[in-house]
Protein backbone atom coordinates (compact mmCIF):
# COMPACT_ATOMS: atom_id res chain seq x y z
CA UNK A 1 0.00 0.00 0.00
CA UNK A 2 1.34 3.44 -0.94
CA UNK A 3 1.84 5.88 1.92
CA UNK A 4 0.15 8.51 -0.24
CA UNK A 5 -3.02 6.47 -0.82
CA UNK A 6 -5.58 7.45 1.82
CA UNK A 7 -8.54 5.62 0.32
CA UNK A 8 -8.47 2.94 3.02
CA UNK A 9 -8.42 5.63 5.75
CA UNK A 10 -11.44 7.25 4.11
CA UNK A 11 -13.23 3.90 4.07
CA UNK A 12 -12.51 3.36 7.78
CA UNK A 13 -13.79 6.81 8.71
CA UNK A 14 -16.94 6.40 6.61
CA UNK A 15 -17.71 3.05 8.20
CA UNK A 16 -17.34 4.55 11.69
CA UNK A 17 -19.72 7.41 10.90
CA UNK A 18 -22.23 5.03 9.34
CA UNK A 19 -22.02 2.79 12.41
CA UNK A 20 -22.58 5.75 14.71
CA UNK A 21 -25.73 6.88 12.89
CA UNK A 22 -27.02 3.32 12.91
CA UNK A 23 -26.41 3.15 16.68
CA UNK A 24 -28.49 6.26 17.31
CA UNK A 25 -26.15 9.23 17.05
CA UNK A 26 -27.75 12.45 15.81
CA UNK A 27 -24.40 13.67 14.51
CA UNK A 28 -20.96 12.10 14.21
CA UNK A 29 -17.52 12.67 12.79
CA UNK A 30 -14.55 10.36 12.41
CA UNK A 31 -10.86 11.15 12.22
CA UNK A 32 -8.41 8.63 10.75
CA UNK A 33 -4.71 9.39 11.13
CA UNK A 34 -1.70 7.63 9.57
CA UNK A 35 1.93 8.35 10.40
CA UNK A 36 5.26 6.88 9.32
CA UNK A 37 8.55 8.22 10.68
CA UNK A 38 12.22 7.34 10.63
CA UNK A 39 14.96 8.91 12.75
CA UNK A 40 18.65 8.37 13.43
CA UNK A 41 20.73 9.79 16.28
CA UNK A 42 24.54 9.76 16.30
CA UNK A 43 27.13 10.73 18.88
CA UNK A 44 30.88 10.73 18.27
CA UNK A 45 30.32 9.34 14.80
CA UNK A 46 28.45 6.24 15.97
CA UNK A 47 24.73 5.55 15.68
CA UNK A 48 23.17 5.74 19.14
CA UNK A 49 19.60 5.09 18.11
CA UNK A 50 17.65 4.33 14.98
CA UNK A 51 13.86 4.32 15.12
CA UNK A 52 11.04 3.59 12.73
CA UNK A 53 7.43 3.94 13.72
CA UNK A 54 4.20 3.64 11.81
CA UNK A 55 0.58 3.26 12.66
CA UNK A 56 -3.04 4.11 12.03
CA UNK A 57 -5.28 5.69 14.69
CA UNK A 58 -8.99 6.32 14.52
CA UNK A 59 -11.27 8.52 16.56
CA UNK A 60 -15.05 8.74 16.57
CA UNK A 61 -17.05 11.61 18.04
CA UNK A 62 -20.78 11.13 18.45
CA UNK A 63 -23.41 13.66 19.50
CA UNK A 64 -26.76 12.61 20.89
CA UNK A 65 -28.90 15.68 21.45
CA UNK A 66 -26.42 18.01 23.14
CA UNK A 67 -24.38 15.26 24.73
CA UNK A 68 -21.16 14.06 23.14
CA UNK A 69 -18.49 11.42 23.59
CA UNK A 70 -15.24 10.46 21.87
CA UNK A 71 -13.74 6.99 21.50
CA UNK A 72 -10.50 6.02 19.78
CA UNK A 73 -8.71 2.87 18.69
CA UNK A 74 -5.80 1.61 16.64
CA UNK A 75 -7.13 -1.91 16.31
CA UNK A 76 -10.34 -2.19 14.35
CA UNK A 77 -11.23 -5.60 13.06
CA UNK A 78 -13.91 -6.05 10.41
CA UNK A 79 -16.60 -6.49 13.03
CA UNK A 80 -15.39 -3.75 15.35
CA UNK A 81 -17.04 -0.71 13.79
CA UNK A 82 -20.53 -1.27 15.11
CA UNK A 83 -19.30 -2.23 18.58
CA UNK A 84 -17.16 0.91 18.81
CA UNK A 85 -19.99 3.11 17.60
CA UNK A 86 -22.47 1.56 20.03
CA UNK A 87 -20.06 2.14 22.90
CA UNK A 88 -19.59 5.77 21.88
CA UNK A 89 -23.34 6.38 21.70
CA UNK A 90 -23.85 4.76 25.12
CA UNK A 91 -21.12 7.00 26.55
CA UNK A 92 -22.71 10.10 25.01
CA UNK A 93 -26.12 9.30 26.47
CA UNK A 94 -24.53 9.10 29.91
CA UNK A 95 -22.47 12.30 29.47
CA UNK A 96 -23.49 15.68 30.88
CA UNK A 97 -25.25 17.99 28.45
CA UNK A 98 -23.07 20.41 26.51
CA UNK A 99 -25.31 22.99 24.86
CA UNK A 100 -22.46 24.16 22.62
CA UNK A 101 -21.62 20.74 21.16
CA UNK A 102 -22.32 20.08 17.51
CA UNK A 103 -20.81 19.84 14.05
CA UNK A 104 -19.85 22.88 12.01
CA UNK A 105 -22.49 24.75 10.03
CA UNK A 106 -22.55 23.21 6.52
CA UNK A 107 -21.98 26.55 4.77
CA UNK A 108 -18.61 26.91 6.53
CA UNK A 109 -17.20 23.58 5.33
CA UNK A 110 -14.32 23.46 2.90
CA UNK A 111 -15.24 22.72 -0.71
CA UNK A 112 -12.49 22.41 -3.29
CA UNK A 113 -9.25 21.98 -1.36
CA UNK A 114 -6.32 24.23 -2.36
CA UNK A 115 -2.97 22.72 -3.37
CA UNK A 116 -0.51 23.63 -0.60
CA UNK A 117 2.53 21.58 -1.75
CA UNK A 118 2.79 19.75 1.59
CA UNK A 119 4.16 16.41 0.46
CA UNK A 120 7.65 15.35 -0.56
CA UNK A 121 6.99 11.76 -1.67
CA UNK A 122 10.62 10.60 -1.49
CA UNK A 123 11.43 9.14 1.94
CA UNK A 124 15.18 8.79 2.61
CA UNK A 125 16.75 5.49 3.60
CA UNK A 126 18.39 4.94 7.00
CA UNK A 127 21.91 5.26 5.59
CA UNK A 128 21.04 8.65 4.08
CA UNK A 129 19.86 9.91 7.46
CA UNK A 130 23.00 8.54 9.12
CA UNK A 131 25.14 10.44 6.63
CA UNK A 132 23.32 13.71 7.30
CA UNK A 133 23.58 13.32 11.08
CA UNK A 134 27.30 12.51 10.88
CA UNK A 135 27.92 15.50 8.60
CA UNK A 136 26.18 17.84 11.04
CA UNK A 137 28.11 16.46 13.99
CA UNK A 138 31.46 16.61 12.21
CA UNK A 139 30.88 20.24 11.21
CA UNK A 140 30.06 21.18 14.79
CA UNK A 141 33.12 19.40 16.20
CA UNK A 142 35.33 21.14 13.63
CA UNK A 143 34.59 24.57 15.11
CA UNK A 144 37.52 25.81 17.18
CA UNK A 145 36.61 25.70 20.88
CA UNK A 146 34.05 22.91 20.60
CA UNK A 147 35.13 20.07 22.88
CA UNK A 148 32.26 17.59 22.72
CA UNK A 149 29.22 16.59 20.77
CA UNK A 150 25.83 16.65 22.38
CA UNK A 151 24.60 14.49 19.53
CA UNK A 152 23.16 14.99 16.10
CA UNK A 153 20.06 13.62 14.43
CA UNK A 154 18.25 13.39 11.13
CA UNK A 155 14.65 12.38 10.60
CA UNK A 156 11.90 12.09 8.03
CA UNK A 157 8.24 11.19 8.08
CA UNK A 158 4.89 11.31 6.35
CA UNK A 159 1.60 11.87 8.09
CA UNK A 160 -1.93 12.07 6.77
CA UNK A 161 -5.46 12.37 8.08
CA UNK A 162 -8.99 11.94 6.85
CA UNK A 163 -12.04 13.64 8.34
CA UNK A 164 -15.56 12.41 7.56
CA UNK A 165 -18.70 13.91 9.07
CA UNK A 166 -22.31 12.78 9.13
CA UNK A 167 -23.42 15.95 7.33
CA UNK A 168 -21.43 15.19 4.22
CA UNK A 169 -17.89 16.46 4.63
CA UNK A 170 -15.07 14.28 3.30
CA UNK A 171 -11.56 15.74 3.49
CA UNK A 172 -8.07 14.31 3.34
CA UNK A 173 -4.66 15.93 3.77
CA UNK A 174 -1.14 14.57 3.91
CA UNK A 175 2.26 16.14 4.63
CA UNK A 176 5.87 15.12 4.90
CA UNK A 177 8.53 16.34 7.36
CA UNK A 178 12.32 16.33 7.22
CA UNK A 179 14.73 17.47 9.93
CA UNK A 180 18.39 17.77 10.91
CA UNK A 181 19.69 18.89 14.32
CA UNK A 182 23.00 19.13 16.16
CA UNK A 183 24.03 20.09 19.72
CA UNK A 184 27.59 21.24 20.40
CA UNK A 185 29.43 21.61 23.72
CA UNK A 186 32.29 24.08 24.16
CA UNK A 187 34.75 24.45 27.03
CA UNK A 188 35.62 22.06 29.84
CA UNK A 189 34.57 21.19 33.38
CA UNK A 190 32.27 23.69 35.05
CA UNK A 191 32.92 26.17 32.25
CA UNK A 192 31.16 24.10 29.59
CA UNK A 193 28.45 25.71 27.48
CA UNK A 194 26.14 24.14 24.94
CA UNK A 195 24.03 25.34 22.07
CA UNK A 196 22.22 23.87 19.10
CA UNK A 197 20.85 24.44 15.64
CA UNK A 198 18.26 22.61 13.57
CA UNK A 199 16.29 22.77 10.37
CA UNK A 200 12.80 21.35 9.88
CA UNK A 201 10.91 21.52 6.57
CA UNK A 202 8.25 19.66 4.63
CA UNK A 203 10.49 19.12 1.62
CA UNK A 204 14.02 17.76 1.91
CA UNK A 205 15.21 20.25 -0.72
CA UNK A 206 14.33 23.13 1.63
CA UNK A 207 16.51 21.92 4.51
CA UNK A 208 19.61 23.88 5.47
CA UNK A 209 22.72 21.85 4.77
CA UNK A 210 23.89 19.48 7.51
CA UNK A 211 27.29 21.19 7.45
CA UNK A 212 25.75 24.64 8.04
CA UNK A 213 23.58 23.36 10.89
CA UNK A 214 26.54 21.77 12.67
CA UNK A 215 28.76 24.79 12.16
CA UNK A 216 26.16 27.21 13.54
CA UNK A 217 25.61 24.99 16.59
CA UNK A 218 29.36 24.96 17.27
CA UNK A 219 29.79 28.70 16.75
CA UNK A 220 26.88 29.48 19.06
CA UNK A 221 28.27 27.23 21.82
CA UNK A 222 31.73 28.87 21.63
CA UNK A 223 30.25 32.37 21.79
CA UNK A 224 28.59 31.46 25.10
CA UNK A 225 31.89 30.65 26.85
CA UNK A 226 32.89 32.63 29.94
CA UNK A 227 29.52 34.29 30.56
CA UNK A 228 29.21 37.09 33.09
CA UNK A 229 26.49 38.03 35.48
CA UNK A 230 25.00 41.51 35.50
CA UNK A 231 23.52 43.71 38.18
CA UNK A 232 19.74 44.05 38.25
CA UNK A 233 18.55 46.93 36.11
CA UNK A 234 15.79 48.08 33.78
CA UNK A 235 16.87 48.13 30.13
CA UNK A 236 15.71 47.46 26.57
CA UNK A 237 15.61 43.73 25.80
CA UNK A 238 16.05 42.37 22.28
CA UNK A 239 14.75 38.89 21.45
CA UNK A 240 16.74 37.04 18.80
CA UNK A 241 14.63 35.73 15.91
CA UNK A 242 15.35 32.18 17.05
CA UNK A 243 13.25 32.68 20.19
CA UNK A 244 11.12 35.76 19.43
CA UNK A 245 8.27 33.58 18.21
CA UNK A 246 7.54 32.74 21.85
CA UNK A 247 6.10 36.25 22.29
CA UNK A 248 3.78 35.66 19.32
CA UNK A 249 2.77 32.38 20.93
CA UNK A 250 1.74 34.25 24.08
CA UNK A 251 -0.55 36.48 22.00
CA UNK A 252 -2.17 33.43 20.41
CA UNK A 253 -2.58 31.63 23.73
CA UNK A 254 -4.15 34.67 25.38
CA UNK A 255 -6.46 35.17 22.36
CA UNK A 256 -7.52 31.52 22.35
CA UNK A 257 -11.29 31.30 22.52
CA UNK A 258 -11.19 28.57 25.17
CA UNK A 259 -9.26 30.88 27.52
CA UNK A 260 -11.63 33.74 26.74
CA UNK A 261 -14.68 31.58 27.47
CA UNK A 262 -13.13 30.47 30.78
CA UNK A 263 -12.16 34.09 31.59
CA UNK A 264 -8.56 32.97 32.12
CA UNK A 265 -6.85 35.44 29.76
CA UNK A 266 -5.54 38.93 30.45
CA UNK A 267 -6.78 39.85 26.95
CA UNK A 268 -10.39 38.80 27.60
CA UNK A 269 -11.67 42.40 27.31
CA UNK A 270 -9.29 43.49 24.56
CA UNK A 271 -10.92 42.34 21.30
CA UNK A 272 -11.03 45.45 19.13
CA UNK A 273 -8.51 47.25 21.35
CA UNK A 274 -5.07 48.51 20.39
CA UNK A 275 -2.50 46.30 22.16
CA UNK A 276 0.54 46.95 19.91
CA UNK A 277 1.90 50.04 18.21
CA UNK A 278 0.41 51.17 14.92
CA UNK A 279 1.68 49.28 11.89
CA UNK A 280 2.09 45.94 13.66
CA UNK A 281 0.39 42.87 12.20
CA UNK A 282 0.27 39.26 13.41
CA UNK A 283 -1.05 36.83 10.80
CA UNK A 284 -2.34 33.28 11.04
CA UNK A 285 -2.28 31.59 7.63
CA UNK A 286 -3.17 27.89 7.34
CA UNK A 287 -2.93 28.12 3.54
CA UNK A 288 0.73 29.09 3.20
CA UNK A 289 2.38 26.74 0.66
CA UNK A 290 4.91 24.43 2.33
CA UNK A 291 4.05 25.87 5.77
CA UNK A 292 4.88 23.59 8.69
CA UNK A 293 1.31 23.86 10.03
CA UNK A 294 -0.53 24.36 6.76
CA UNK A 295 -3.90 22.65 6.32
CA UNK A 296 -6.76 23.16 3.86
CA UNK A 297 -9.41 22.60 6.53
CA UNK A 298 -9.52 22.48 10.32
CA UNK A 299 -10.47 19.57 12.58
CA UNK A 300 -14.18 20.26 12.01
CA UNK A 301 -13.90 20.54 8.24
CA UNK A 302 -14.13 24.34 8.22
CA UNK A 303 -12.28 25.94 5.32
CA UNK A 304 -8.97 27.55 6.25
CA UNK A 305 -8.17 31.16 5.40
CA UNK A 306 -5.55 33.73 6.30
CA UNK A 307 -6.53 36.06 9.15
CA UNK A 308 -4.86 38.98 10.88
CA UNK A 309 -5.02 38.24 14.58
CA UNK A 310 -3.54 41.70 15.10
CA UNK A 311 -3.97 44.39 12.43
CA UNK A 312 -2.32 47.81 12.72
CA UNK A 313 -1.79 47.09 16.41
CA UNK A 314 -5.44 46.14 17.08
CA UNK A 315 -6.47 42.70 18.36
CA UNK A 316 -9.12 41.80 15.81
CA UNK A 317 -10.37 38.34 16.76
CA UNK A 318 -10.17 35.31 19.00
CA UNK A 319 -9.04 31.92 17.74
CA UNK A 320 -12.25 29.89 17.71
CA UNK A 321 -13.62 26.44 17.02
CA UNK A 322 -17.35 25.86 16.71
CA UNK A 323 -18.08 25.15 20.39
CA UNK A 324 -16.18 28.14 21.80
CA UNK A 325 -17.65 30.35 19.08
CA UNK A 326 -21.18 29.31 20.10
CA UNK A 327 -20.36 29.92 23.76
CA UNK A 328 -19.09 33.42 22.95
CA UNK A 329 -21.91 34.23 20.52
CA UNK A 330 -19.53 34.36 17.54
CA UNK A 331 -18.68 32.33 14.45
CA UNK A 332 -15.81 29.87 14.28
CA UNK A 333 -12.60 31.20 12.75
CA UNK A 334 -11.65 27.74 11.46
CA UNK A 335 -9.05 27.06 14.15
CA UNK A 336 -10.31 23.72 15.48
CA UNK A 337 -7.63 21.17 16.36
CA UNK A 338 -8.05 17.68 17.76
CA UNK A 339 -6.50 14.31 18.20
CA UNK A 340 -8.30 11.03 17.75
CA UNK A 341 -9.16 10.85 21.47
CA UNK A 342 -10.28 14.44 22.08
CA UNK A 343 -13.02 16.87 21.16
CA UNK A 344 -12.05 19.89 19.04
CA UNK A 345 -10.41 22.91 20.68
CA UNK A 346 -8.98 26.12 19.19
CA UNK A 347 -5.33 26.55 18.21
CA UNK A 348 -3.20 28.54 15.78
CA UNK A 349 -1.82 27.30 12.46
CA UNK A 350 1.09 29.07 10.70
CA UNK A 351 1.47 32.15 12.87
CA UNK A 352 3.88 35.01 12.18
CA UNK A 353 4.73 38.53 13.28
CA UNK A 354 5.08 40.75 10.23
CA UNK A 355 8.55 42.20 9.62
CA UNK A 356 9.41 45.79 10.42
CA UNK A 357 11.63 48.21 8.53
CA UNK A 358 14.90 48.17 10.48
CA UNK A 359 17.70 45.63 10.38
CA UNK A 360 18.57 43.88 13.65
CA UNK A 361 21.70 46.02 13.92
CA UNK A 362 19.68 49.20 13.42
CA UNK A 363 17.27 47.97 16.08
CA UNK A 364 20.03 47.92 18.72
CA UNK A 365 22.15 50.81 17.41
CA UNK A 366 20.85 53.36 19.93
CA UNK A 367 20.91 51.04 22.97
CA UNK A 368 23.61 52.18 25.38
CA UNK A 369 22.86 49.47 27.93
CA UNK A 370 20.66 46.46 27.13
CA UNK A 371 20.26 42.72 26.84
CA UNK A 372 20.16 40.60 23.67
CA UNK A 373 18.40 37.30 24.45
CA UNK A 374 19.34 34.16 22.52
CA UNK A 375 17.97 31.47 24.85
CA UNK A 376 15.24 31.20 27.47
CA UNK A 377 14.35 28.62 30.10
CA UNK A 378 11.34 28.08 32.31
CA UNK A 379 7.69 28.82 31.73
CA UNK A 380 7.10 31.77 34.03
CA UNK A 381 4.30 33.36 32.00
CA UNK A 382 0.91 33.88 33.65
CA UNK A 383 -1.65 34.37 30.90
CA UNK A 384 -4.39 35.09 33.44
CA UNK A 385 -2.61 38.19 34.77
CA UNK A 386 -0.12 38.87 31.97
CA UNK A 387 2.87 38.71 34.31
CA UNK A 388 6.06 37.60 32.52
CA UNK A 389 9.23 36.23 34.12
CA UNK A 390 11.65 33.82 32.45
CA UNK A 391 15.23 32.71 32.83
CA UNK A 392 17.43 33.88 29.99
CA UNK A 393 20.92 33.98 28.53
CA UNK A 394 22.43 35.93 25.68
CA UNK A 395 24.73 38.91 25.22
CA UNK A 396 24.98 42.31 26.84
CA UNK A 397 24.51 45.32 24.58
CA UNK A 398 26.82 48.30 25.10
CA UNK A 399 26.89 51.38 22.88
CA UNK A 400 24.80 49.69 20.20
CA UNK A 401 26.87 46.51 19.95
CA UNK A 402 26.58 42.98 21.33
CA UNK A 403 29.53 42.43 23.64
CA UNK A 404 30.09 39.73 26.30
CA UNK A 405 27.91 36.66 26.99
CA UNK A 406 25.48 36.77 29.91
CA UNK A 407 23.79 33.87 31.69
CA UNK A 408 21.72 33.09 34.77
CA UNK A 409 19.51 36.15 34.63
CA UNK A 410 15.76 36.60 34.69
CA UNK A 411 13.84 38.97 32.45
CA UNK A 412 10.54 40.25 33.79
CA UNK A 413 7.71 42.54 32.81
CA UNK A 414 4.03 42.55 31.96
CA UNK A 415 2.87 41.31 28.57
CA UNK A 416 0.60 44.34 28.04
CA UNK A 417 3.55 46.71 28.51
CA UNK A 418 5.83 44.49 26.42
CA UNK A 419 3.38 44.34 23.53
CA UNK A 420 2.79 48.12 23.61
CA UNK A 421 6.53 48.91 23.40
CA UNK A 422 7.54 46.23 20.92
CA UNK A 423 9.42 47.00 17.68
CA UNK A 424 10.11 44.35 14.98
CA UNK A 425 13.20 44.09 12.77
CA UNK A 426 13.15 43.18 9.09
CA UNK A 427 14.71 39.70 9.37
CA UNK A 428 11.58 37.53 9.31
CA UNK A 429 12.30 34.02 8.02
CA UNK A 430 9.75 31.19 7.98
CA UNK A 431 11.58 28.42 9.85
CA UNK A 432 9.10 27.28 12.49
CA UNK A 433 5.38 26.89 13.01
CA UNK A 434 5.38 30.29 14.73
CA UNK A 435 7.78 32.85 13.29
CA UNK A 436 8.89 36.36 14.15
CA UNK A 437 11.75 38.68 13.30
CA UNK A 438 14.13 40.01 15.92
CA UNK A 439 11.98 41.95 18.41
CA UNK A 440 12.91 44.84 20.71
CA UNK A 441 10.99 45.47 23.93
CA UNK A 442 11.55 48.59 26.02
CA UNK A 443 11.98 48.79 29.77
CA UNK A 444 12.13 45.22 31.01
CA UNK A 445 13.71 44.27 34.31
CA UNK A 446 16.83 42.14 33.95
CA UNK A 447 17.45 40.54 37.34
CA UNK A 448 21.02 39.38 37.92
CA UNK A 449 23.11 39.36 41.08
Amino acid sequence: MSLLDQSDLTDLAERLVTGARRAGADQADALAVRSVSLSVEVRDGAVEESQRSEGDDLGLRVIVGRRQAVVSTNDLKDNGFDALAERAVAMARAAPEDRFAGLADPELLAGKLPALDLIDPDMPEVDELETLAREAEAAGLAVAGVTKSGGASASAGIGGLVLVTSHGFHGATIASRHGIAMTAIAGDGTGMERDYDFSSTLHAADLDSAEAIGRRAGERAVKRLNPRKVATRRVPVVFDSRISGSLVGHVASAANGAAIARKTSFLRDKRGAKIFASGIDIIDDPLRPRGLRSRPFDAEGVAGRSRKLVEDGVLTTWLLDCATARELGLQTTGHAQRGVSSTPSPGASNLHFAAGGKSPQELIADIEDGFYVTDMIGMGVNLVTGDYSRGASGFWIEHGERTYPVSEVTIAGHLSDMFASLTPANDLVFRYGTNAPTLRVEGMTVAGH
